[in-house]
């Protein structure tokens, strides 16, 4: 049976006060973690935890459905409907 290579690094760590766990300074630094930043925690069916900096999951995630409207920004669409308001506001 073929063994799957991970380059997985382990860090123990030790549960404090409320639940906290801190991460370890090298670990923050690796991943660009700031006092204050949020992150995304998820339990896999296997109990392993998984633990994403959220800007790096929203990144992951954008754009993801853009093939859908591959010619249309939802972006502009909304910026043309906000200056019509404005402009229908401005002639009453």
């Amino acid at each position: 049976m073929a063994h799957k290579r991970t380059d997985a690094e382990n860090y123990t760590v030790t549960m404090g006060d409320r639940g906290r766990l801190v991460l370890p300074a090298s670990v923050r630094s690796r991943l660009g973690l700031s006092e204050g930043d949020r992150l995304v925690l998820t339990l896999e069916q296997d109990g392993t935890l998984k633990l994403v900096a959220l800007r790096d999951a929203v990144r992951k995630l954008r754009g993801s459905y853009a093939h859908l409207a591959p010619d249309r920004s939802l972006a502009d669409e909304l910026i043309a409907e906000r200056r019509e308001e404005v402009r229908r506001e401005e002639a009453d």
